[in-house]
């Protein structure tokens, strides 16, 4: 990005309402005073594109200033963490589809789908009925290094993003490349579906594929999706709000995922918290084994 374009880009983002970051920042409006925001840093007074921390006697203006106080980012940095969860805000240039690498998914590689299976039915205590729609469908497969890959779909149930977690004695997990998790997930039970649930049925949000897949072992009358990392703002998120059924946030129950369920409420107080009763939904699946 040139110095003009990496200009015009932070005049954009500067300008985004402080109401649409605060809620990602962990702040939460005052119930008596809606121009205050209640914010890890401190109370804010909000005044257009002005705010005023009394806590520390500091303000500023503009979306960036707000991100490199709460945040604690430098200015590059700030910008780089609005560009992120303000996709829209920024035009994409003429040569980003060159320069955005296609999703890459890794190859099947069916002589390791039994250690897959073995992984996840003996280590995460998933049932294999659960598992073989998917392996059916091929939203499930084993990569060359026993890599289990699950699928996001997106438009037309196309693949757009795929996560990958390791299999082995080394504990690994990451996403293929050039996923595009914003552009589709990973639901249980595959769409279309006959059977319960129908599409009023509540809708469990999880931080993974295999929680997910814990979720609704646990709770089968819900859908449960993956936000493929703890998201508060998914841009298939909207479609489902339009839904009759209620919304749950189930992240972990750990400090990034309560600080997520927070903004993600805060942005749609449509959506309740459902907090796992240990860690992630897997835990509480594999407790209940025992």
């Amino acid at each position: 990005m040139t110095y003009w374009q990496r200009r015009g880009q932070a005049q954009r983002l500067r300008g985004i309402a402080l109401e649409s970051v605060l809620p990602l920042c962990g702040a939460r409006r005052d119930c008596q005073d809606p121009r205050k925001w209640r914010t890890p840093e401190g109370v804010l007074s909000v005044n257009g594109p002005k705010f005023m921390n009394w806590n520390c006697a500091r303000g500023g203006g503009g979306a960036i200033d707000l991100v490199m106080q709460l945040q604690h980012l430098d200015f590059k940095a700030a910008v780089d963490w609005l560009a992120e969860h303000f996709p829209g805000v920024v035009p994409e240039p003429v040569v980003a589809p060159t320069l955005r690498p296609s999703l890459r998914l890794p190859a099947p590689d069916p002589n390791q789908l039994r250690r897959v299976r073995q992984y996840l039915v003996d280590q995460r205590a998933l049932a294999p009925a659960l598992l073989e729609p998917l392996i059916q469908s091929g939203t499930l497969y084993a990569d060359a290094r026993a890599n289990a890959v699950f699928l996001l779909l997106g438009k037309e149930n196309l693949p757009v993003a795929a996560e990958l977690r390791g299999t082995t004695a080394r504990p690994w997990r990451g996403l293929a490349a050039g996923s595009q998790k914003d552009l589709g997930c990973f639901a249980v039970p595959l769409p279309p579906c006959s059977n319960l649930p129908n599409a009023a049925s509540p809708i469990i949000l999880c931080e993974s594929a295999i929680d997910a897949l814990s979720c609704f072992a646990l709770h089968p009358h819900c859908r449960c999706f993956s936000t493929a990392g703890a998201r508060a703002d998914p841009l298939w998120l909207k479609p489902l709000l339009d839904q009759a059924g209620p919304i749950y946030c189930g992240f972990d129950a750990d400090p990034t995922g309560d600080h997520m369920a927070a903004a993600m409420i805060a942005l749609h107080p449509a959506i309740k918290r459902l907090r796992p009763p240990a860690h992630d939904w897997n835990d509480v699946l594999m407790h209940e084994q025992i």
